[in-house]
């Protein structure tokens, strides 16, 4: 008797055999998902723009940072605070400068000076934020230079969490580089590109000239908010970057005529 055949005869063409398994699609032969076009992509700073952050926050922000500076390098106060106030205005955020120039623990840092005993206690935003914001048409996000904890703690307390698709704070928008912030170009692009927006789709709701001046070399549209920041602005007048100048969110009203009219103006989309 025969030895029993242990591994099948390859199949020969023909009727009987079976057809060839389909090839499984790589990664990286699936097609990417393009940017959802033609709806506006709002993206709101956060602090003096959906809520008066120099009424209270700042200042504790402001003093904690200079603390913490001085605590951790060990130098005088004038020389914290002129670390505080000359990084903040070379790189965006104090956190960059000192984490490029300096051996500190940046989520330490972020945590120590984000840290509240009665946050909802020091907040003051206009009447009807909720439903103003929820009004606006098209995608809503939060881009902070702050960080993640201390922004959704701010949305919570002042109940618009959810109004917002998602909050981009400074630990998302750090690369393999390192740390980025407001106002890095790369760092917008890219986050852009995760949320699947257009640059021509974007608005940069801010009260940071800086910022919206960076930002408008992209493509973006730009709306400058001033009713909460500090000192004496001009009544009128924008800088040739911001496409819209607001006191507060009141001046999108859509029920009324003026604010359709502005909302109009400020949506409307640039050729791709």
């Amino acid at each position: 008797m025969s030895a029993r055949r242990t591994h099948a005869a390859p199949a020969t063409p023909g009727a009987g055999a079976p057809p060839p398994a389909p090839r499984r699609r790589r990664v990286h032969d699936r097609p990417r998902s393009r940017p959802r076009a033609g709806r506006p992509v709002w993206l709101f700073d956060l602090d003096n723009t959906l809520h008066h952050a120099s009424h209270a926050i700042f200042p504790e922000i402001n003093r904690a940072m200079t603390q913490y500076i001085v605590d951790t390098l060990h130098v005088e106060r004038a020389e914290a605070d002129r670390l505080r106030t000359g990084y903040t205005q070379r790189y965006g955020a104090t956190l960059l400068g000192l984490t490029r120039h300096h051996p500190i623990d940046p989520h330490d840092f972020l945590r120590a000076v984000h840290t509240f005993a009665d946050l909802p206690a020091m907040l003051r935003a206009e009447r009807g934020l909720a439903r103003r914001v929820a009004a606006l048409p098209g995608r809503r996000f939060v881009l902070t230079n702050a960080p993640e904890n201390y922004a959704r703690a701010v949305l919570r307390a002042l109940r618009i969490e959810r109004l917002f698709e998602r909050v981009i704070a400074i630990e998302h928008m750090r690369d393999r580089r390192g740390w980025r912030a407001k106002p890095d170009a790369t760092m917008l692009r890219r986050t852009l590109r995760d949320v699947r927006a257009r640059l021509a789709d974007a608005i940069l709701v801010e009260d940071t000239r800086s910022h919206l001046k960076r930002y408008k070399r992209l493509g973006i549209r730009t709306v400058w908010i001033t009713g909460h920041l500090p000192g004496h602005l001009p009544s009128t007048g924008r800088p040739h970057y911001v496409d819209e100048r607001i006191r507060s969110l009141k001046s999108l009203r859509l029920g009324t005529r003026s604010g359709r009219q502005k909302c109009s103006r400020i949506t409307r989309r640039t050729p791709a």
